[in-house]
Parts: structure tokens; C-alpha cells; sequence
């Protein structure tokens, strides 16, 4: 009787443990694994017509016009060069070429650009002018390592405007967006 006893103790065990444990998974999988709901037909269509207007509107037409020219290709190809590293957040070796970088006709209380040098291309990181005070020591020749989780296209600029997302010198962190802030955006 005892012996039967143990007998069913030991197969219902691993069934215990096996069911927590599909369980367990199946709740990670829940919170992790939700993917966004997939458009429907009507939404994808409209989505197309949008962007469609768009195209066909002035400002369309002139970014259109400034992704084939000379200066739109090789803000492009230099997109190429660092995707890699925007989409593992992993850092990139720049060298500082402008701290004092302003647009023509822009206020001089608008946004502070930082332009660098990263595998011989010029890139653009804008800052508010809070976040640009953490930068006030830098200054052009200075290396620096940076990390950024997306980039940029604009016409109205001459090179790739890259999120500075994570800006170190010499090992000590110089600057650090927080995100928690501004829901991720």
C-alpha cells in the first residue's frame, strides 16, 4: 500500500512540474508575444491612399525629387553604413566636427545640432537646449562613442540626423535619454 502510495507520488510529480512549468510559459509568451493587430484590407488601403496624397502633394514632390539627387543618395548610403548599428543599439566611434552647427534662417533658441564624423560620413544629432548643456564641454576633434536607436531623413538637411541616444567620452557617460520620460518616443 505504501509502495503504491510512492508509486503514484512519483508519476504525478513530473506532471506537476510540467504543467507549471507550460504554464509559466505560456503567460511569458502572453506579455512579450503580442504583436500588433494585423491591418485590414479597408485600414492597408487607406493607409496606401494616404501616403499616396502625400506623394502627390508639393512636399511630396520635393522629397521625391530629393531622394533621387546626388545630395539624397549619399544621405542614403550613409544610412547603409551605420544600420546595423542603430538596430543593435551597440556603439559607433564618432569624432565631433561641430558644436556650433545652426540651419540658415533657424531661431537661435531653436533645437542645437552636434555634427560627427562616424566611418568617414557627417552625421546630425539634434538636442533641446537643456539636453545640449550636458555637450557644452565637448569640442570639434573630440572623440566620443554613440549609440542611437533610429535616424532620419530630412531634405531640409545636409546630412543623416541620428537620435543621440547615448553619448560617452573617455569612459564617463556624457549624455543619456531617458525614455521613461517621454513614453519611448
Amino acid at each position: 500500500m505504501k509502495n503504491t502510495r510512492n508509486v503514484i507520488y512519483v508519476l504525478i510529480l513530473p506532471l506537476v512540474v510540467v504543467s507549471g512549468l507550460v504554464f509559466a510559459n505560456r503567460e511569458i509568451k502572453n506579455e512579450t508575444g503580442r504583436s500588433p493587430k494585423p491591418l485590414s484590407i479597408a485600414e492597408r488601403k487607406a493607409s496606401l491612399d494616404s501616403r499616396k496624397k502625400w506623394e502627390a502633394s508639393p512636399d511630396g514632390i520635393k522629397y521625391k525629387e530629393w531622394e533621387v539627387s546626388p545630395e539624397g543618395k549619399k544621405v542614403h548610403a550613409s544610412h547603409d553604413k551605420i544600420r546595423k548599428y542603430i538596430k543593435a543599439f551597440t556603439n559607433m566611434e564618432a569624432v565631433v566636427t561641430s558644436v556650433t552647427f545652426q540651419r540658415a534662417n533657424a531661431k537661435s533658441s531653436g533645437p542645437k545640432w552636434l555634427i560627427v564624423r562616424i566611418d568617414g560620413e557627417e552625421y546630425m544629432m539634434q538636442f533641446i537646449p537643456k539636453d545640449f548643456q550636458q555637450l557644452n564641454n565637448l569640442k570639434v576633434n573630440d572623440k566620443i562613442i554613440v549609440r542611437s536607436r533610429s535616424a532620419g531623413y530630412s531634405p531640409n538637411h545636409p546630412y543623416l540626423i541620428v537620435s543621440g541616444d547615448y553619448i560617452e567620452r573617455n569612459n564617463k557617460i556624457l549624455f543619456k535619454r531617458d525614455f521613461s520620460k517621454n513614453n519611448g518616443c
